[in-house]
């Protein structure tokens, strides 16, 4: 089969297109050709050598889509969709026309989504759903606010807060692209991140958001826990200017707020696969939709496919084999 690989890190040039021997499933296992696969920021990194993880030589990519060809028969033929932590790092990924999976990883792709949309959702929503539901406990009358709320974590979190029937403001330094979820669910073009704490508590009649999804972290940590409602918790995920932060511990506890941490990369494609199933309903009844695709690559391309990515290319870009 033909694999994107890599055995050093470096730019997207460093990727090449080999023909390397097909997966054979055994005991426990399936494999899955591959009908589209997404590029994320993370396997970008990944390819760049920011993940400590990775093993090399190594086929990156996390998400996709794609048809049971080997495995357990009553799977044979399957359309399913994935998405794991392990993927591209710890063990070959989804840039391939085939990957080897763990049965207990299958899952039914939702029928509504094609296989592009379908491998376009993994990461992002996996990412909002842990923050959002497993580790906030967002409810429904509750204020949510995403800060980077057009980029793809905080459009996936758009839909699911909405879903859950919390009130929502997003925050941004760049107005939305056209066609994102926040666009109309209360954005607030924020420029100066200094400025949003007064933004929020303009919005809540002062008394803050009980939900803060900071899709940026670092250099936003602190506007972000000034944002914060009695009771609130701050969900962190990303770092962006700044590992270390410092914050008023006495005005942290006398608020009585929460700091919560999140990483899918602690996930593998079992853990990934139970929240892909939560996530399906919402796709069935058309409350959560993928982010347009933006560019289409084959394999061959899969250097230029990935330098559109580190470009900042709106919209998500995927690989078809």
């Amino acid at each position: 089969m033909k694999a994107v690989r890599f055995t050093r890190h470096g730019k997207p040039d460093v990727l090449t297109v080999d023909d390397i021997p097909t997966p054979v499933p055994g005991d426990g296992e399936a494999l899955v050709r591959v009908k589209a696969a997404s590029i994320n920021p993370s396997d970008v990194k990944n390819v760049q050598g920011l993940m400590e993880q990775t093993t090399l030589p190594r086929t990156p990519g996390r998400d996709f889509a794609g048809v049971v060809e080997a495995g357990p028969a009553d799977w044979i033929g399957t359309e399913v969709w994935g998405t794991g932590g392990d993927t591209g790092f710890t063990r070959d990924g989804s840039h391939a026309e085939y990957i080897l999976v763990p049965t207990g990883s299958l899952r039914r792709k939702p029928a509504a989504l094609s296989f592009e949309q379908a491998a376009s959702v993994g990461v992002n929503f996996i990412t909002a759903w842990k923050g959002l539901v497993e580790g906030a406990d967002l409810r429904a009358g509750e204020t949510l606010l995403i800060i980077a709320a057009s980029g793809g974590v905080g459009n996936a979190a758009v839909q699911i807060a909405r879903r859950i029937g919390a009130r929502i403001i997003g925050t941004d330094r760049k107005a939305p692209r056209p066609g994102a979820e926040i666009a109309s669910a209360g954005l607030s073009l924020v420029v100066d991140g200094a400025a949003i704490p007064a933004v929020v508590r303009e919005a809540t009649d002062g008394r803050g958001a009980d939900v803060v999804l900071d899709c940026v972290g670092g250099v936003m940590f602190r506007h972000a826990l000034d944002c914060l409602a009695l009771k609130g918790r701050l969900i962190e995920m990303s770092v962006t200017g700044a590992r270390e932060v410092t914050f008023n511990l006495a005005d942290f506890y006398h608020n009585e707020n929460r700091l919560i941490g999140i990483d899918t990369l602690k996930l593998d494609l079992t853990g990934s696969a139970g929240i892909m199933e939560k996530l399906k309903p919402g796709f069935d009844a058309g409350d959560y939709r993928p982010a347009p695709i933006a560019r289409r690559f084959p394999l061959a391309d899969a250097a230029v496919a990935y330098q559109a990515v580190a470009a900042g290319e709106q919209g998500r870009v995927v690989l078809v084999p």
